[in-house]
């Protein structure tokens, strides 16, 4: 007889359709799913309304922190996995989440990432110790918070599993700037909100920073083509995120 506690498994979309029938069978070990979507258009919604065990419920998109901790309220059971539609929960690291959640020796399980980039593995570019929290008690986690680039608080032990997460976090170029304009919004939000100005430096000095520390220092250049085009996409986010941050303070969209 199987004792172990139940699984809640979450996530969050908008416009997910290419990816969500797949990522939704990969969740056939969780005992619900509940998908929390807000206003896609591209179909998302129907496929969950046709999966036998997903709860869908639409919600207005305020911030990533919000969104995830309003999911984190919904689930009826004491732990939770919450992945990204866009990564892949492999067999052996499904059976690694049923053999921690049957015999716990912490409140949270980090996973390391590898990042899938046009289409290639990407061993470098400040990628090496992507390490994220996919497995939790509800009772002792929460997102902390942060607008973009959520993190899990964990009030106890984390542990860290000892298989890895692929991340297919590219599938089109339009698709991957778009993410990447949404978080340069909420990260001037942020520091708008803290009393940061742009000065004229930061649009020259900052963007700067960011392509020659990810691709020279954390070795972006050793991944190649691949490597070169994430860095200089990077630091066009950090450009476009102090001219939405100037723009906040001018009052213009």
């Amino acid at each position: 007889m199987n004792t172990r506690p139940l699984i809640s498994a979450l996530a969050i979309t908008k416009n997910e359709a290419q990816v969500l029938e797949g990522f939704l069978k990969q969740l056939d070990f969780a005992d619900e799913i509940i998908i929390v979507d807000s206003f896609s258009t591209d179909g998302t919604q129907e496929i969950v309304r046709q999966h036998p065990t997903a709860q869908l419920i639409e919600r207005p998109f305020k911030n990533f922190s919000d969104q995830k901790n309003f999911a984190i309220e919904q689930a009826k059971h004491p732990w939770i996995v919450f992945f990204d539609p866009d990564e892949e929960i492999t067999l052996s690291l499904k059976e690694e989440i049923l053999q921690k959640v049957a015999q716990p020796e912490a409140v949270a399980y980090r996973v390391k990432r590898v990042l899938y980039f046009m289409g290639k593995r990407l061993k470098y570019s400040g990628f090496q110790n992507d390490y994220v929290i996919r497995l939790f008690q509800k009772a002792h986690c929460r997102y902390d918070g942060s607008l973009v680039h959520e993190t899990i608080k964990a009030q106890g032990k984390v542990a860290t599993f000892k298989e890895v997460l692929p991340h297919h976090t590219y599938r089109d170029f339009d698709q991957y700037t778009a993410k990447l304009h949404q978080y340069s919004k909420l990260k001037a939000v942020m520091m708008f909100q803290k009393d940061k100005r742009a000065r004229w430096i930061h649009f020259i000095v900052r963007p700067w920073y960011r392509f020659w520390h990810q691709y020279i220092i954390r070795l972006g250049i050793l991944d190649g083509k691949e490597g070169f085009v994430l860095a200089y996409l990077n630091a066009f986010t950090v450009f476009k995120r102090y001219i939405h941050l100037w723009l906040l303070y001018r009052k213009i969209e």
